[in-house]
């Protein structure tokens, strides 16, 4: 039975994270370089609190929105009249977000330990409203299949971001952590002016009246999404507290071995989640669509492929990761050398497992997010993340361990969510038995390729890069990693009131 496509959107949306990633990736290393450990820092401890409010907003409606969206589409229904809604609630909702994090900017830096902090959130807090709209049209667009916008959207902001960012940052060094936040307000404002204009662009009136959702229905689908999304940034305030209060007890540069945990290690994890998320994006309209149709086995061969397409690209870069940390690190982060590298490359080794963890527990919390269950997406990150907070508590007291008990307790905390989205995801015996047999096959390929880069990595780690890739590809091409029916992704076929990819 040939299923829905989703490749096509998925691969839109990972190329705009995978080029909004490396503009971000090359936007943090001069910043860095400009703001050294302890602006770093700084910086880092904003961005919990940006990230609960942005994520609450970013992830959770798009992906709720999608689903409405797609699920209307499938009925013949005229979806316009969910963008007015939403954009009327989650505006409102960001404007109340946008508001706390600007008044109370001095209680946020004191209990950080950070007065210095206090100008950085006011910078920052009208980005909360300005995404909550762009999360609103993304969502819409999502939802019709359009990923589009979304990548392109993604790459505008990390453009101004960057551009404006640096410039602010090298012109005003006295002032340069609050003004590098300021350049992002400015980036969602630039993104969600244009975003706006694309929905004005079409021939049909941005709105209607017609097929639109009460608020409590848009809460009820949204909600559950963003306390799953929600949950992590969440504890990652809790942990921006936790880490520099209890590390400060015995070591007297507490803020900035936070700021190379979660502005430098962090980040570099987070690189293939990214490019994970459009297996995610597009995956929620996909299996809702089949949900909508009855067709529960066709949404779980669904989610099985794109369990399959994230094991592909996120197992390789988590093995990457782990072989050559100090290469990686030393490489992007040239200023942080002597024993902030060494830190910063234990910090990348720990976490490295977990990057493909976090893929993906994404990858199957949007599946649950599809098939309409998001409330165990939202309870097992939940739990995952209490026990990652509780693991830091203990392991962080004792300074032989220091800040690497932050990456070893975030890492169990993905693999915590992941097995219990996989566990109500993939409900069928076979498809499990199928995503093992998958993951140890990506496992030995990913394994081989870092061996394989070993004598590149003497010379220089873009070589090395290069070698393991080349080495992975041959290795899944001989393998037969995907047959070529999953392969022939252009073979277009019409089906009721969809096009298929043959994929």
């Amino acid at each position: 039975m040939k299923s829905k496509s989703f490749i096509k959107g998925a691969v839109i949306v990972s190329a705009g994270g995978i080029a909004a990633k490396i503009l971000g990736a090359l936007y943090r290393i001069p910043l860095t370089n400009l703001l050294g450990g302890q602006g770093m820092g700084v910086y880092q401890m904003v961005y919990p609190l940006y990230c609960l409010l942005l994520t609450l907003s970013a992830t959770g409606i798009p992906s709720g929105l999608a689903r409405i969206v797609s699920r209307q589409e499938a009925q013949g229904m005229d979806t316009r009249g969910v963008l007015r809604a939403s954009l009327s609630l989650f505006c409102a909702v960001g404007a109340a977000g946008s508001l706390l994090m600007f008044c109370a900017a001095p209680l946020f830096a004191a209990a950080q330990g950070e007065p210095a902090a206090a100008a950085a959130y006011r910078a920052l807090s009208p980005s909360v409203l300005l995404v909550s709209a762009i999360s609103c049209v993304r969502g819409w667009f999502q939802g019709q299949n359009n990923f589009a916008p979304t990548a392109l959207s993604e790459v505008l902001e990390q453009l101004v971001k960057v551009g404006l960012g640096l410039a602010l940052a090298a012109l005003f060094p006295a002032h340069a952590v609050p003004l590098a936040l300021l350049a992002v307000t400015a980036s969602e404002l630039i993104a969600c002016a244009w975003l706006l204009l694309q929905c004005r662009g079409g021939r049909r009136p941005l709105y209607t009246e017609r097929s639109r959702p009460r608020p409590a229905q848009l809460l009820r689908v949204t909600v559950p999404v963003a306390v799953a999304a929600g949950a992590l940034p969440l504890s990652n305030i809790a942990e921006s507290i936790l880490v520099v209060r209890l590390i400060g007890r015995y070591a007297p540069d507490a803020t900035a071995l936070y700021g190379l945990y979660a502005g430098g290690a962090a980040t570099l994890i987070n690189l293939p989640v990214s490019v994970c998320y459009g297996i995610a994006a597009a995956i929620v309209p996909a299996v809702s669509a089949m949900q909508a149709e009855g067709d529960a086995a066709g949404a779980e061969a669904r989610a099985l492929f794109a369990a399959k397409c994230t094991l592909f690209i996120a197992l390789p870069a988590a093995a990457f990761l782990f072989a050559f940390p100090g290469q990686i690190s030393s490489f992007l982060y040239p200023s942080l050398a002597g024993e902030e590298g060494e830190v910063l490359a234990a910090l990348v080794r720990a976490l490295s497992l977990g990057a493909a963890a976090l893929s993906l527990a994404q990858t199957f919390s949007a599946v649950l997010t599809g098939r309409g269950k998001p409330k165990i997406a939202a309870l097992s990150m939940a739990a995952a993340c209490a026990l990652k907070l509780g693991a830091e508590a203990v392991l962080l007291r004792f300074p032989q361990i220091s800040v690497l008990g932050a990456a070893y307790a975030a890492a169990g905390c993905y693999f915590v969510a992941l097995f219990v989205n996989l566990y109500y995801s993939i409900r069928d015996r076979k498809n499990r038995l199928l995503f093992a047999r998958d993951a140890g096959k990506f496992a030995l390929f990913s394994a081989a390729c870092a061996a394989a880069a070993l004598p590149a990595a003497r010379v220089h780690v873009m070589l090395a890069l290069a070698a393991a890739g080349a080495v992975y590809i041959a290795l899944s091409v001989l393998g037969r990693a995907f047959t070529p029916r999953e392969l022939d992704i252009f073979r277009r076929k019409k089906h009721g009131n969809y096009r298929r990819i043959g994929v």
